[in-house]
């Protein structure tokens, strides 16, 4: 059953004017969200993927179908000049036809030389299901002001979402035994058909590893040093490493909250992945799931709406911790705790409230059917709390 993506009409809207990149993870539903959903708001589309040979030869002779009125480029970062080819394309024929280029890595981090796409395109993070994407919601949210709720709660959903994660096939499919092979296969080819295609890694199976012990680390601060030990390879391998795997959509980090009221640490990040159904830890899941969620909600508000959003954590030198905090021009928005049944206010929320002024408190909990007002912060389940984002 396909259902339809959230960035669908965005970047139809954004087509009329530039082209759309779209980069996320593997598997997440970019080529469905393009070639099913947004072509279909057009008379005829013409879809490219660079991994194809018969497609390949194409592009290179830019033999476009003359009645199409949408172009679609897949994985078209994996050739070393695909800036300067699309760029010239574009450039010729943007009143003829509409452009989209999607891709695993990050489109708007590789750089292979040629000139800038600057203030050519829109770009796009695709991100999983989310609990108000499958449940029918939508941003409402304005900076500064408080997150409208429904009266809903959705436990049914949010435990699906928390076991399965929001990759469409496996949440579709909803089976253990599938969501095992597809996690398995998905890492393989990630390794096989995308890093080995872009980086030169001399030491791939070490770099599998770094994937294999990477679910145990999330939630908890990044230490390099101490992975480089568990591996026994060099700082920088292990570094460098960590940033291809993050390039590819694997995992994601945030970083501490760097305030001028605060001791704040200054360094450490903390490490999530895309894909929360990995990580076996019920609580790390838990808290993984609602950073994903977040992460989504920022990462639309820069993408669409165009404001500088950060999702950072609090954390200070004498260990007060707050699990996230969403930031707009690195002002405070709002914080949140995520707690898996403890509905007793959390002292650090209070404290680093008063400490940067942050407006908004909500303690997130995975227990059911709670939503209470307690010294100017909201504790409220997160069947009801995620269903507000986006």
């Amino acid at each position: 059953m396909l259902r339809d993506r959230y960035l669908t009409p965005n970047i139809v809207e954004d087509l009329k004017e530039k082209m759309v990149f779209v980069g996320g993870p593997r598997q997440v539903g970019k080529t469905t969200l393009c070639r099913d959903f947004v072509a279909s708001f057009f008379k005829r589309h013409a879809y490219y993927n660079w991994d194809n040979r018969a497609d390949r030869k194409d592009i290179l002779k830019a033999a476009w179908p003359a009645d199409a009125e949408l172009l679609i480029f897949d994985e078209l970062h994996k050739y070393k000049a695909w800036k300067n080819l699309i760029k010239g394309e574009y450039d010729k024929l943007k009143n003829k036809y509409r452009f989209i280029v999607t891709g695993s890595a990050r489109l708007n981090l590789y750089r292979r030389g040629g000139d800038s796409l600057h203030g050519r395109y829109h770009y796009y993070r695709l991100h999983p299901f989310s609990l108000a994407e499958i449940t029918k919601g939508s941003v409402k949210a304005l900076p500064f002001k408080e997150l409208f709720f429904s009266g809903d709660f959705f436990p049914n959903e949010l435990e699906s979402l928390h076991i399965y994660g929001g990759f469409p096939e496996p949440f579709i499919k909803q089976r253990q035994r599938h969501l095992r092979r597809w996690h398995n296969e998905k890492i393989e080819r990630m390794f096989r058909e995308d890093i080995q295609d872009l980086q030169v890694i001399r030491d791939i199976g070490s770099m599998k590893l770094l994937s294999d012990i990477l679910p145990a680390k999330v939630g908890s601060l990044l230490s390099v040093n101490a992975i480089r030990e568990d591996l026994e390879v060099s700082y920088r391998a292990a570094a460098h490493w960590i940033d291809v795997l993050e390039s590819f959509y694997y995992h994601f980090r945030i970083y501490p909250y760097a305030g001028k009221r605060i001791r704040s640490l200054k360094k450490e990040p903390k490490l999530y992945l895309w894909d929360w159904s990995e990580v076996e830890d019920e609580a790390a899941r838990f808290e993984n799931m609602i950073a994903s969620h977040l992460l989504k909600f920022v990462h639309f508000l820069e993408d669409y709406e165009g404001y500088k959003a950060e999702l950072y954590f609090l954390r200070d030198v004498d260990k007060r911790e707050v699990d996230f905090i969403v930031t707009i021009d690195q002002k405070p928005w709002f914080a949140v705790e995520a707690k898996a049944s403890d509905d007793r206010l959390s002292p650090s929320l209070l404290y680093f409230k008063a400490r940067l002024k942050i407006p908004y408190l909500y303690q997130v909990l995975k227990k059911e059917g709670i939503d209470k007002l307690e010294k100017g912060a909201r504790i409220i389940s997160a069947s009801r709390f995620l269903a507000s984002l986006i």
